[in-house]
């Protein structure tokens, strides 16, 4: 099929950037994972159809590499590794929890980076138990307006807002190394660098972008990004929006000049396709999603 069919985004198998569907990681570069899961959701549910919105927007937005200097699809090999970490019943998060840690772990050991579509933010913590197994401590760059600093596994209340609590509490992330970025709420103190959005907005991308690379350094980096981190005029679209946050294009200039971080693996949650009428939020989540691949690769 010629080139020229990539626009006719309505038709064709739906996979991320219309990259092959399978699960063979041999020569894999990057592998694309979906995890559609909300039982972890304090607001309002709907994320466990973040992936498959995401991976139909995809089919859009991945027919232009700007502002990008190359088509990163056809440089790497990027395959969509399909949905993993589904069920129903009584266990579903554990059993999320380990599944997607069973595959993150394949993926990581294979030598592929991993980029991992939500989901609520429950899902980080078997992908960054898996890639700590593999690179060690590691530095977690964590775009958001919460948090996620309220302790879960030591009361039995995991949910979308403990993850980055019990992770450095395990001793997979280092906070002194990591950094929140564009946070408008107020949780526990755990020793991260907290960037609030005020402060983030008045830096500028190139500023914040190079604050950033300083807190971490070459440790290896999981880069967590929850929409919710953008402005809801940009992102309406999901579960606990807060506003006074920045535009879709003040973070995709904030991320492209993060080349250069030893990011190992990253994933974009939180996405609610019921509450997203115009569609802005997956075609934003969808776009960042992209620009995850490149700052992977790079």
């Amino acid at each position: 099929m010629s080139k020229k069919h990539d626009f006719l985004a309505y038709a064709g198998a739906v996979t991320f950037c219309r990259c092959k569907q399978t699960t063979d990681l041999d020569g894999v570069d990057v592998a694309v994972m979906g995890v559609p899961f909300d039982c972890g959701v304090s607001n309002r549910s709907g994320t466990r159809l973040g992936p498959r919105s995401i991976r139909e927007t995809s089919m859009f937005v991945g027919t232009f590499h700007y502002p990008w200097d190359y088509e990163v699809t056809e440089k790497y090999n990027i395959i969509d590794y399909g949905d993993v970490g589904y069920s129903i019943g009584n266990d579903t998060t554990h059993f999320m929890i380990e599944d997607s840690y069973e595959h993150a772990k394949k993926i990581l050991d294979s030598g592929a980076k991993l980029l991992t579509l939500g989901g609520d933010h429950t899902i980080p913590y078997g992908l960054i138990r898996a890639a700590s197994e593999k690179y060690g401590k590691l530095a977690l760059l964590h775009f958001d307006s919460h948090e996620d600093t309220f302790p879960g596994v030591s009361t039995g209340e995991i949910f979308h807002g403990s993850f980055a609590y019990d992770l450095q509490e395990e001793g997979c992330i280092d906070p002194g190394k990591s950094a929140q970025v564009y946070i408008r709420t107020n949780m526990n103190e755990c020793g991260y660098n907290i960037i609030y959005a005020n402060e983030a907005l008045a830096m500028g991308p190139e500023a914040l972008a190079s604050r950033i690379k300083e807190i971490i350094g070459d440790t290896p980096v999981y880069l967590t990004f929850d929409i919710d981190s953008l402005d809801p005029s940009y992102a309406p679209g999901t579960g606990t929006p807060v506003v006074g946050g920045p535009s879709t294009q003040e973070v995709r200039s904030v991320l492209q000049q993060l080349k250069g971080l030893n990011i190992v693996a990253a994933d974009l949650v939180e996405v609610a396709p019921i509450y997203d009428p115009t569609e802005a939020t997956r075609l934003a989540a969808a776009t960042i999603a992209r620009d995850l691949l490149y700052l992977l690769v790079d």
